[in-house]
């Protein structure tokens, strides 16, 4: 067993009797009320699901097993030359709570050097897919056609005691992590670049390995790491955390799972913001005369979007009560990297006026910019200038976090998903109210 299953199943082994205890002896204690506006609401902040991998404070942005990510991107171990933490060192993070060591870090990498190989039929089918498929359709579609590789479907039918399922669950979800940006690039390059496939190099880490798949020089590997830790995961609520432990509820392997949750992701409320933010502030340059405005004419132009019904993409959030730390460790990697670019210059002006209208308008509860309100930029400064690839980056970031949470479903046993529904009618008899006639 190599040395994260090893520490991953000593944390499973204290994390059980938690479980049980809450669950037969304080099962009944109440921790939140559901009103009618969250039944009909989406569930939006009903306290029903459960994950030590992150948490979203108001004011502090996402916190990964407790740190900030400042603080994550301090403590872990970081690739030569790099200011980024390795993602695999991230994933022993995410899955543990412990902070590995270089030497632990350096193993999971070598392990998922070793996992990494796509079996030709993935790309094969890729290939026979129409070229103008979106791009998250067809990474969804190369998720689940390697279903056949998944070791918890063959061991679950074998026979095999519960308590053992999250080990299956763990070597499918290295597999597949280790596996997603060689699929990633490869769409990139297949759909794009006229199917001129770039081979994995085998001594490269994650992120780096996936720009050099993508054919971008550095520092787009420390844009990877970046970007792959910074979309990880956010909680579990949002739609594709949720479905990917959803349908894994149904003891549904990683594959069939995170399929799902790619499809979720895919959806212009989720994954698909990013594309829209950056088409949004290429429109605006373009309005505003292909230069930089001054501050008043931005002003003005923000003024003009809000009052003819629009909003400002990429600012506000459904819980965030601040500016998004994910937009502020972007930001500081563009005043490193790309300070002259004039659509940052511009996302910069915008950050420094928007909340202020956003506020004097009065209508957005949080005017601050979230992750999504330059992610795009970034990408097409470094020649991703392909708007539909972005949410592909999203899901390879994505896996690490929900793929992290669906492993521990399975060691801590957590049942199917089942909430209960109501109709209208019990709804309006809880309001004392009749809605027929």
């Amino acid at each position: 067993m190599d040395e994260l299953k090893q520490v991953l199943y000593g944390k499973i082994l204290e994390q059980r009797p938690r479980v049980r205890r809450l669950s037969k002896e304080y099962g009944k204690v109440l921790i939140d009320q559901v009103t009618i506006a969250q039944a009909i609401g989406g569930a939006r902040g009903v306290k029903c699901l459960v994950t030590d991998i992150s948490y979203l404070d108001p004011e502090e942005g996402v916190r990964f097993r407790g740190k900030t990510i400042g603080e994550t991107f301090a403590a872990l171990p970081k690739a030569p030359g790099s200011a980024y933490p390795f993602v695999e060192g991230f994933w022993f993070f995410l899955l543990t709570g412990q902070v590995p060591t270089m030497a632990q870090t350096l193993a999971v990498v070598a392990d998922f050097q070793r996992r990494r190989e796509v079996p030709a039929y993935v790309f094969e089918a890729l290939r026979a897919m129409p070229r103008d498929l979106h791009p998250m359709a067809m990474l969804s579609a190369a998720v689940v056609v390697m279903q056949g590789e998944s070791i918890f479907t063959r061991r679950y039918s074998e026979g095999m005691s519960k308590g053992d399922y999250w080990d299956p669950m763990y070597e499918d979800a290295c597999n597949l992590l280790a596996k997603l940006p060689a699929i990633a690039a490869f769409i990139y390059r297949l759909k794009y670049q006229g199917d001129t496939s770039i081979p994995s190099s085998p001594e490269l880490d994650l992120g780096a390995d996936f720009a050099h798949m993508m054919g971008i020089a550095p520092p787009y590997d420390d844009v990877a790491r970046m970007y792959f830790i910074l979309h990880s995961d956010h909680e579990s609520g949002n739609v594709s955390a949720h479905t990917t432990r959803l349908v894994a509820s149904a003891l549904a392997d990683a594959y069939y799972s995170f399929s799902a949750g790619v499809n979720g992701l895919s959806g212009p409320l989720h994954g698909l913001a990013n594309q829209e933010v950056l088409r949004w502030i290429q429109a605006a340059m373009d309005k505003l005369g292909g230069v930089l405005p001054t501050e008043a004419e931005l002003e003005k132009f923000l003024w003009d979007t809000l009052n003819s019904g629009q909003v400002i993409p990429g600012y506000g959030h459904a819980v965030l009560r601040r500016t998004d730390p994910r937009f502020i460790a972007q930001m500081d990697f563009c005043e490193k990297h790309l300070p002259d670019d004039p659509m940052f210059q511009l996302v910069r002006m915008i950050y420094r006026i928007a909340p202020r209208v956003l506020e004097e308008h009065g209508k957005a509860r949080n005017p601050w910019p979230n992750v999504d309100a330059q992610s795009g930029v970034i990408q097409w400064y470094f020649g991703v200038k392909e708007y539909d690839f972005y949410t592909v980056l999203f899901a390879v970031g994505r896996a690490i976090g929900v793929l992290a949470n669906i492993t521990w479903d399975r060691a801590l046993g957590y049942p199917i998903e089942r909430p209960k529904s109501v109709t209208l009618d019990m709804l309006e008899a809880a309001a004392g109210i009749s809605g027929r006639g």
